[in-house]
């Protein structure tokens, strides 16, 4: 038990937790976004059981380590570009984020109201579940490597993992009802799609974008809104 009275592995269990929280961000934009094709109903239940699916997966990875670092190894090359299964899996994720907030800027665009209507009645419950779990995989993917260099024992990343999918839990509730209520939000939310889907996808080819950038770029986005809001609502009490 002196591992509870070692400075070091509470500062390398907070690193780590707050670097999977970070990374998180993705997951709950992408979470809102599906869950929102789900009957309202059943929007709740999709939340719990696709993050509950994807904190096993995460473990999982994780007892996995020897095999999650061979997928760093090159596996062929193209053009004197070598590429690992690491790549494969961030260009194909990366691929599908695009895809989709593409298709789903096109619905909103061309059709709102009839479109998502038809698109939330077809929405298959176990579709959207398997969608958020490959996802939740391909964004874990660089997290669970970042977090072996950065902790020496599995049970700290392990630890990490389930804190931050906890506060993934409590959070996602918000995020997606924000997202629902506000029309110019969701078209943001689909917009940093685009924007994830295509650093997945550089990073796949060996051109690292670092998140800051992306973060940072989200952030301002989300804060310029903030502020078209408000102006709104003081427009409206002066009318």
């Amino acid at each position: 038990m002196d591992w509870l009275t070692t400075p070091e592995v509470w500062a390398s269990l907070l690193a780590l937790t707050a670097m999977e929280i970070v990374l998180g961000i993705d997951n709950i934009v992408f979470l809102a976004i599906l869950v929102d094709r789900l009957p309202p109903r059943r929007r709740a239940s999709g939340r719990r059981i696709g993050l509950g699916l994807a904190l096993i997966a995460r473990l999982l990875l994780l007892t996995g380590i020897t095999t999650i670092m061979r997928l760093t190894q090159p596996v062929f090359e193209v053009a004197g570009q070598a590429f690992s299964w690491r790549d494969i899996i961030l260009i194909a994720g990366g691929l599908f984020l695009v895809w989709k907030g593409t298709t789903e800027i096109h619905g909103r665009i061309e059709g709102e109201g009839a479109h998502h209507a038809r698109d939330t009645r077809a929405a298959s419950f176990g579709g959207i579940i398997v969608q958020i779990v490959l996802i939740d995989l391909v964004f874990s993917i660089d997290s669970v490597i970042t977090a072996i260099g950065m902790a020496s024992q599995l049970w700290i990343m392990m630890a990490a993992v389930v804190i931050s999918i906890g506060v993934m839990f409590v959070a996602a509730g918000a995020v997606a009802g924000f997202i629902e209520r506000h029309p110019t939000v969701r078209m943001l939310a689909l917009s940093f799609l685009l924007l994830i889907g295509t650093m997945l996808v550089a990073d796949g080819f060996g051109a690292h974008i670092s998140r800051g950038y992306i973060y940072a770029a989200m952030g301002f986005s989300m804060l310029v809104e903030l502020l078209n809001r408000l102006a709104a609502v003081r427009g409206a009490r002066r009318r």
